[in-house]
């Protein structure tokens, strides 16, 4: 197999990166497709950093095992499969999904940090960075971590306020400037969205379409 074309996603919580993912993933049906999931690597909890008041802040570079995620992805990339634990919020690795990525001539990598570790940075062919409105972005966080993870508002308020801010302001906004593509997820996500799909289409190989 030859060489896979590699799609970099990365934004800040609740920015919609996997909506976009999804999108794209439609968009080149006609080719095989691999998803790599940063959230796939998180370190077991007793191996998280915490805040002054002892809370887990899983918002920080250091939440992902970075080394294990930087193999994976140069398997990947080299035609090889991998393995990985799916991750849900609150589940135990060892019980959670065992997955297969098998090697595709599209692999998409999506996280938090895709942009801020150097070796997945550098092997990407194709960068995009999801960005939306502060407010769109809590509103978004509040609803799926009340619904889906148990939390209370103010503990989401916290979190955002303490952990996910600053997260967003050291580690992911400083490499919005550096990206192939800013793709806007608001009003203009239909209109970016053409502009985007057009856009890989004069770069992706002429078999993915």
């Amino acid at each position: 197999m030859s060489k896979p074309f590699v799609i970099g996603i990365c934004g800040g919580s609740g920015a919609g990166k996997t909506t976009l993912l999804q999108r794209l993933s439609d968009t080149f049906q006609n080719t095989s497709t691999a998803v790599f999931s940063m959230d796939n690597y998180y370190l077991p909890l007793e191996q998280q950093a915490v805040d002054a008041n002892g809370i887990v802040n899983f918002d920080l570079p250091t939440a992902l095992d970075h080394q294990k995620l930087q193999n994976d992805l140069q398997e990947l990339i080299s035609g090889r499969p991998i393995e990985v634990r799916e991750y849900f919020f609150n589940v135990q690795g060892n019980k959670s999904s065992l997955l297969t990525i098998q090697p595709s001539e599209l692999i998409i990598v999506e996280g938090l940090f895709t942009l801020h570790y150097p070796s997945v940075f550098s092997a990407l062919d194709f960068s995009i960075f999801v960005d939306v409105d502060h407010a769109i972005q809590l509103d978004r966080r509040i609803y799926r971590d009340q619904e889906t993870r148990g939390y209370k508002r103010h503990e989401i308020i916290y979190q955002w306020e303490n952990h996910v801010l600053p997260c967003y302001q050291h580690y992911i906004e400083p490499y919005k400037s550096k990206v192939d593509f800013i793709y806007f997820n608001d009003h203009r996500a239909d209109d970016n969205y053409l502009l985007l799909s057009e856009q890989l289409r004069t770069l992706v190989p002429d078999r993915f379409l």
